[in-house]
């Protein structure tokens, strides 16, 4: 079993309109997932993403998969 916690922290990109969420990336070389949440709701749930699962997000981003609506 291992003692690490969540190191949340909220992209520099982030414009501070309220519409954040916190990723804790730390756990995904040790437990394999990256969990995020709300940045507005700290003590509520997060959903946690297999590591794969969120480098396959994070290049989508990156890569326009995703167009602003």
């Amino acid at each position: 079993m291992t003692t690490d916690s969540p190191r949340w922290f909220t992209s520099s990109y982030s414009d501070n309109g309220g519409q954040c969420v916190e990723v804790a990336a730390n756990l995904a070389p040790t437990q394999g997932v990256v969990p995020v949440r709300d940045s507005k709701d700290r003590s509520g749930p997060s959903l946690a993403f297999t590591a794969e699962a969120w480098t396959a997000f994070v290049s989508g981003v990156r890569e326009g998969d995703f167009p602003a609506v």
